[in-house]
């Protein structure tokens, strides 16, 4: 009999620890701009995302804290993300912007980037919940889920084409004759 009443506090106080966790309904939205996730530029420019987050909570606080992506290839990446923190019920927007900078993320391709190059992975975002404004007297009261978005950024456009090497031979002739016929009319 004792057995059996240990195992059933057991349940009970397992309940009362994991229980708000799994009953806890709040939830926020998280968005990239462009909403398809995918950018594109030429070889030595810069392309970025901008982001959308909708606090869906009405009551508390949402505090973003983190911001990751997965690994790039043929360019410097750059996260701008401002780290905003929403009133219930709230949203921030933010399009990208390489002069800001502002946005979320920002990609420099090398300049040698291959014309037809994608990187593509995930942005993973992380928040908290507050039951205030965490700058004036609100208090922690657990981690939201991670949020992510698929994200893909491709090297595009045209690339200045090389001169071939015969217009080069070309060219350089056509100057040494057009210098030596005017070198022998003086």
């Amino acid at each position: 009999m004792l057995r059996r009443h240990g195992s059933v506090l057991l349940v009970v106080v397992l309940a009362l620890i994991i229980g708000p966790q799994l009953s806890f309904a709040d939830s926020y939205n998280f968005n990239l701009i462009p909403a398809d996730g995918n950018v594109a530029g030429p070889a030595g420019s810069i392309v970025g995302w901008g982001y959308s987050i909708t606090n869906q909570s009405s009551q508390y606080w949402l505090v973003t804290v983190g911001l990751s992506a997965d690994p790039f290839q043929h360019g410097t990446p750059n996260a701008i993300f401002d780290f905003p923190d929403l009133a219930p019920g709230d949203n921030a927007t933010e399009n990208f912007d390489p002069n800001g900078p502002t946005g979320l993320y920002e990609l420099t391709w090398d300049s040698d980037a291959p014309l037809g190059f994608v990187n593509s992975g995930m942005f993973t975002l992380s928040a908290q919940w507050w039951t205030g404004d965490p700058l004036n007297g609100g208090t922690y009261v657990m981690d939201a889920p991670d949020t992510m978005q698929a994200y893909s950024a491709s090297v595009s456009g045209t690339s200045t084409p090389e001169p071939t090497s015969l217009l080069l031979l070309v060219s350089g002739v056509s100057c040494i004759a057009a210098w030596t016929k005017r070198t022998r009319a003086r």
